[in-house]
């Protein structure tokens, strides 16, 4: 069994369909999302009417839940106004029915792989707010997995692909396919024109993780923030450099 596993889409329908037209080529058995599907894009409606077609599991993540209660941001920088801004406007964009189709999202999603389970989060199995990182250390994983027994575990949030083993267990992290963080040597964060996703292959002799990513035309989501109406457009795209 192969499944494909994506995770932070947040609202960029061009680096979603790039992921969509790479997945055609490959056998997938099932796909799942691990949630952040709209918020802080510049098409937030159109990537969920997407992902909606898809029929696949979701989980819900962070920025899902507070699209069905939007409420702005405390202060934390200079910077806080445009994120709320940004993503109060994404907010207004989703229909009801839109609305609806987030509430269907779970908070854990388990997929029988036949030979071992795959369990899939957001954040952590406790909460779509826990950072979960190749270094988080084993001690600190305890309490964040609980008493969970599946043998892959998948989340997202942190934007930041990783494989690791844990004990008998092994996680992993997609990466984002919408906002993929590339931290650069000056301390400085961009979003490179990249999507990323993973695929996990189940058979009964073994299990395989593969992280990928597949490139997508710049040119083309400039063109879908510019026409998008989306507040702070040019300092958004200010992270893709």
């Amino acid at each position: 069994m192969r499944v494909a596993i994506l995770a932070d889409i947040h609202g960029n329908l061009t680096a979603f369909d790039a992921v969509l037209q790479a997945l055609a080529q490959e056998h997938v058995d099932q796909m799942v999302c691990l949630g952040d599907v709209a918020i802080f894009g510049p098409q937030p409606q159109a990537t969920l009417q997407r992902l909606q077609t898809l029929g696949c599991p979701v989980v819900m993540g962070n920025t899902d839940a507070w699209a069905l209660a939007p409420t702005p941001h405390p202060w934390r920088n200079e910077e806080t106004p445009r994120f709320n801004d940004i993503e109060l406007w994404g907010a207004q964009q989703l229909t009801a029915a839109a609305l609806t189709f987030i509430r269907t999202f779970q908070p854990t999603v388990a997929l029988d792989l036949g030979e071992t389970t795959l369990l899939c989060y957001h954040g952590s199995p406790r909460s779509y707010h826990d950072p979960i990182v190749a270094t988080t250390t084993d001690i600190e994983l305890a309490p964040l997995l609980g008493d969970t027994t599946a043998h892959l575990l998948a989340g997202g949030h942190t934007h930041q692909p990783y494989v690791r083993r844990y004990r008998n267990q092994w996680l992993l992290n997609p990466g984002s396919v919408g906002l993929p963080f590339e931290h650069l040597p000056d301390g400085a964060v961009r979003n490179p024109p990249r999507a990323e996703y993973a695929l996990v292959t189940q058979s009964a002799q073994q299990s395989s993780i593969e992280l990928r990513q597949v490139p997508y035309d710049l040119d083309a989501l400039i063109a879908a923030v510019h026409n998008s109406a989306m507040p702070h457009a040019d300092w958004w795209l200010g992270d893709w450099r």
